[in-house]
């Protein structure tokens, strides 16, 4: 193996996701029924055409009463797409898969023998140590406290999670949570079920290590009110061409639904550990702990907090990392992407 003094970062370097979600797909019904919601009929989008008024900042030295006068008397007009519960519906069902592979820690392209040999050993004896259950715990309360329901779980009067381990297409176990019990500031055991949010944890941890074959259904139970409407992901149009509507919402083949990256960010929103966690709390494992919420990146390279600082530490200097840095290292890895270090030309 080439010592810490030789060893270079790869110019390939690239990880595949271990925690790997379907899309999400809407259903609604009542809560009284929710235990037949197999039998539930899906949410479709359709389009609505309002007349808006005109509330934007006006442009410098155009703020006086006439020309506001003028602007207003122009219609808004807008197209958008829109999804709610129907008559006789009060309730949200959103569900999906969530596979959770093994293999973090070892890259799907490399082209520097001496690093994957070193980064396996280092992840090795990050999994002898740890056997991946800090970040399995913060995964596992993630789906219990219905984080990826995003905008769906504000304002909901209340939300049932149940996460079934699938085998041979069957439940084989099934755990189900008070979402809005848990918190979504810190990953303490949700109220009532610690027992089953460390069972759920260490499931998915046995998955990440490899002993065990894991795949979750997912489903949640939101109670928001007869008709109201519900949120699937907002599609981003590159090419708008003809295309006259200001809103478009993600479906698949006619039923709305939320994007498998946005449910990703969502479980994966684990890492508390940044320099700003006291007052953010915890964000997504990126790399440079990018908020684009806020449009601020909380691990900056300044800092030595980034991924890729810590990585570096840890591989090419044998710098010692403290349990926290090495867990959110790891959570880079599970999250995957492609990480190698452009060659000097």
């Amino acid at each position: 193996m080439a010592t810490t003094a030789t060893l270079k970062n790869p110019s390939v370097l690239a990880f595949e996701r271990k925690l790997d979600p379907s899309d999400a797909l809407f259903y609604a019904g009542a809560w009284a029924r929710r235990s037949d919601s197999a039998q539930w009929p899906p949410i479709p989008l359709r389009e609505k055409s309002v007349r808006g008024t005109i509330s934007n900042r006006l442009k410098a030295g155009k703020a006086d009463d006439a020309k506001l006068d003028a602007q207003i008397d122009k219609p808004n007009l807008q197209t958008v797409d829109v999804a709610s519960l129907p008559p006789g519906a009060d309730t949200l069902l959103v569900r999906f898969t969530l596979r959770v592979l093994s293999g973090t820690g070892t890259p799907n392209a490399c082209n520097s023998a001496a690093y994957q040999a070193k980064l396996l050993a280092t992840t090795k004896a990050y999994v002898d140590a740890h056997s991946f259950v800090p970040l399995a715990e913060r995964y596992a309360h993630n789906l219990a406290n219905g984080r990826f329901l995003w905008r769906n779980r504000m304002g909901a009067e209340t939300v049932e999670v149940q996460v079934a381990h699938l085998v041979d297409g069957k439940a084989a176990n099934t755990w189900r949570f008070d979402a809005l019990a848990a918190s979504l500031r810190d990953f303490a055991a949700p109220v009532g079920s610690a027992a089953d949010a460390q069972a759920l944890a260490g499931l998915i941890a046995s998955g990440l290590a490899g002993q065990s074959h894991v795949l979750l259904q997912v489903s949640a139970w939101v109670r928001v009110g007869e008709g109201q409407e519900v949120f699937p992901s907002q599609e981003l149009i590159l090419d708008k061409g003809n295309s006259t509507k200001s809103k478009t919402l993600y479906h698949v083949q006619g039923v709305a639904g939320m994007h498998a990256q946005k449910l990703g960010n969502a479980l994966r929103t684990i890492d508390n550990w940044h320099p700003e966690a006291a007052e953010l709390g915890p964000i997504a494992a990126e790399p440079y702990g990018s908020v684009t919420t806020l449009g601020k990146a909380c691990r900056r390279p300044s800092d030595r907090e980034d991924f890729y600082s810590l990585l570096d530490g840890w591989m090419l200097k044998d710098a010692p990392l403290t349990p926290e840095q090495q867990h959110y290292v790891m959570a880079i890895l599970v999250r995957g992407g492609v990480f190698g270090e452009a060659e000097k030309g």
